[in-house]
C-alpha cells in the first residue's frame, strides 16, 4: 500500500467534508432564524443528503464512464468544488427564508454532482487487498474535517458568521487542487491497472446491478443496503440537531454548541484505525454490530447526564460506535458485490442508503423531538439505534466473517 497514495486520496476526501461538516453544524442555526420547529429544520438539513440520492448514483455512473474511457474523474470533482463554493460562501448573506432556502439547494445541488465522485478515488488509485486499512487512514482524515468545524465554531462565529461560511469552501478548492496536482496525472494508470485485475461490464444504468442485488436468494446484501440506511439516518440527525440541542437543553451559545462535537471528533480520529484494522480479524459485520451496539449506549449516556461533561461523554461514546461503521461498512458492501466489475457500481448504491437515511433521519428525529421535547432527543434517537442493532444481528448470522 503506497503511502503517499492513500495521503493524497485522504486529502482529497477530507477537502469536500470539511464544508459538508461545517453546513451540518452551522446551517441549522441559521434555518432557527426563521423557524420555530426542529422537525421542519431537520426536513431541510435532510433535503441534501434526498438529493444526493438522486444526483450520485448517475454521476458516479458517467464518472464511471470517463474513467474507463482514461479522460478520469478529476474534472468532476474540481469542476463542481468551484460552483458549489459560492452559494455555501453566499448564505450568512440572505436576509430572509427564500434566499437563503435559494442558496442551501444550490449548493445542496452541486456539492452532491461531485461528493460520490470524490470517494470513488479510493477504488481507481488502491487494490482490493489495500482498501479496507486505507478506508481507515480515509475515515481519519474525515475525523479531522469535524475538528476544523468545530474550532472554526468555537473561534469564528460568535466573531464573524461571514468569516466563518468562507473558510471551509477556500480550504476546499486549496486541497483538492493540491491532491489534482500529486494524484491527477496517475488517474490513466490507476485505471488501466484496474482494469488487468478485472475486467469491467458496461452496464446501460446502475439498476442492472440493483436488480441483482433484489435477487440475491440469501438477501445479505439487501439488508446490509437498510442497515447502512438506518445507522446513517441516525448519524446524521445527531450531528443536524446537536448544535440546536445544546442551545436549547444544555443553555450554550450558538457557537458552543457547534463546539460540542470536537471530543466526539478526537476520539474517531484516535481509535478508526485500529478499528480498521481489528476489523480485518473480527470481520466487518460483526463489528459494525459491535460499534452500533457502542452507539446506542452513548445516546443512553447522553440521556442519563443532561450537562455538559454527559454530553461530551456520550459524543465521545457514539463517535467510537460510529467509527465502527464508518471504516466497515463500504468495504463489506464491496466484499459482498458480485465481482470486482461492480465495486464503482456499489459505491453508488452505498451512497443512495446512506444519503436516503441521512434525508430522513434529521427530519424523523426532529419530529419527535417536536413531540417529546428537546429533553428526550438522546432517548428518541438510542430507541431508533436500537432498530438498527436489530438489522445487523440479523445480517451478522446470515454472513460469515471476512478477512
Amino acid at each position: 500500500m503506497s503511502a503517499s497514495t492513500v495521503l493524497w486520496v485522504t486529502l482529497a476526501v477530507f477537502a469536500q467534508e470539511s464544508v459538508w461538516n461545517f453546513y451540518d453544524a452551522q446551517v441549522p442555526a441559521e434555518l432557527r432564524q426563521y423557524l420555530t420547529s426542529a422537525g421542519l429544520v431537520g426536513l431541510i438539513m435532510g433535503m441534501d443528503n434526498l438529493l444526493g440520492v438522486l444526483i450520485q448514483p448517475w454521476m458516479g455512473f458517467v464518472s464511471d464512464r470517463r474513467a474507463r474511457d482514461g479522460r478520469g474523474r478529476w474534472a468532476i470533482v474540481l469542476t463542481g468544488a468551484a460552483l458549489a463554493s459560492v452559494p455555501f460562501a453566499l448564505i450568512p448573506w440572505t436576509g430572509d427564508l427564500p434566499t437563503l432556502m435559494l442558496c442551501v439547494v444550490a449548493f445542496a445541488a452541486t456539492a452532491n454532482a461531485f461528493k460520490g465522485v470524490t470517494e470513488t478515488l479510493v477504488s481507481d488509485y488502491l487494490s482490493p487487498a489495500h482498501r479496507g486499512k486505507a478506508q481507515g487512514f480515509v475515515k481519519a482524515g474525515v475525523s479531522l474535517t469535524i475538528v476544523v468545524s468545530a474550532l472554526i465554531s468555537l473561534l469564528v462565529v460568535d466573531r464573524s458568521i461571514t468569516l466563518a461560511f468562507a473558510l471551509p469552501p477556500v480550504l476546499m478548492l486549496v486541497l483538492l487542487t493540491t491532491s489534482w496536482v500529486f494524484l491527477g496525472r496517475r488517474h490513466s494508470t490507476a485505471v488501466a491497472e484496474a482494469k488487468e485485475e478485472g475486467a469491467p461490464t458496461d452496464f446501460s444504468s446502475p439498476w442492472a446491478v440493483v436488480k441483482d442485488m433484489v435477487r440475491d436468494p440469501s438477501r445479505a446484501r439487501a439488508l446490509l443496503m437498510l442497515g447502512i440506511f438506518c445507522f446513517a439516518g441516525m448519524w446524521s440527525a445527531l450531528r443536524a440537531l446537536m448544535t440546536p440541542y445544546g442551545t436549547e437543553t444544555l443553555g450554550l451559545s450558538r457557537g458552543a454548541a457547534g463546539g460540542l462535537a470536537l471530543p466526539g471528533a478526537v476520539a474517531f480520529l484516535v481509535c478508526v484505525v485500529p478499528l480498521a484494522y481489528a476489523s480485518s480479524r473480527l470481520g466487518q459485520i460483526r463489528a459494525i454490530r459491535y460499534g452500533v451496539g457502542l452507539f446506542v449506549v452513548g445516546l443512553l449516556i447522553g440521556f442519563v447526564s443532561p450537562t455538559v461533561p454527559g454530553t461530551v461523554v456520550a459524543l465521545v461514546v457514539t463517535s467510537i460506535g460510529y467509527a465502527t461503521f464508518a471504516v466497515n461498512a463500504l468495504v463489506a458492501l464491496w466484499d459482498l458485490a458480485p465481482g470486482r466489475h461492480v465495486v464503482g457500481t456499489y459505491t453508488g448504491l452505498y451512497t443512495v442508503a446512506s444519503s436516503t437515511g441521512a434525508a430522513l433521519g434529521p427530519a424523523l428525529l426532529g419530529f419527535t423531538v417536536d413531540v417529546t421535547g428537546w429533553r428526550f432527543m438522546l432517548l428518541d434517537g438510542a430507541l431508533f439505534a436500537a432498530i438498527t442493532f436489530v438489522v445487523f444481528t440479523r445480517l451478522a448470522r446470515r454472513v460469515k466473517p471476512t478477512a
